[in-house]
């Protein structure tokens, strides 16, 4: 069994008490945002993931998350089309890696904030943003 601080859930059972209150938190996340966090023109835009690799830092981020009361940041660079995206993540460290939408969604920052979408990002290069990730090896020749 797996125990959580208020219920036990046995192991490979769906957790269905969970699975409402994360969908409660989505959409009560979403009337305080006011605002999609994945509209139906960056659906579009972005590329499936696995699209942009061997692109390094000329890879381009479309979208860009935030958490407005905390340090927490996604740049979305591809898009699996239903919930998981590939970009770079500036949280504790930056780092490359996969986040999901429904996350997104449903998680609130250190105020009780919910995760924004920055309406007014202009698509950067990761190089841009994380300089320091793609800079080239100098050879010690």
């Amino acid at each position: 069994m797996i125990f959580r601080p208020t219920e036990q859930v046995q192991e490979g059972k769906p957790d269905n008490n969970h699975t409402v209150v994360k969908a409660a938190r989505r959409a009560a996340n979403h009337k305080i945002r006011g605002m999609k966090l994945l509209t139906q023109e960056l659906r579009r835009k972005l590329p499936p993931l696995y699209s942009q690799e061997g692109k390094g830092g000329k890879a381009i981020a479309l979208a860009k998350y935030f958490t407005p009361s905390g340090q927490w940041t996604w740049y979305a660079v591809e898009y699996d089309g239903e919930d998981t995206f590939f970009g770079l993540v500036d949280g504790h460290f930056k780092e490359l890696g996969y986040f999901s939408l429904s996350e997104l969604e449903s998680v609130n920052g250190p105020m009780g904030l919910p995760i924004e979408r920055d309406m007014y990002w202009q698509p950067k290069t990761l190089e841009e943003i994380a300089p320091e990730m793609f800079t080239p090896i100098e050879s010690s020749q």
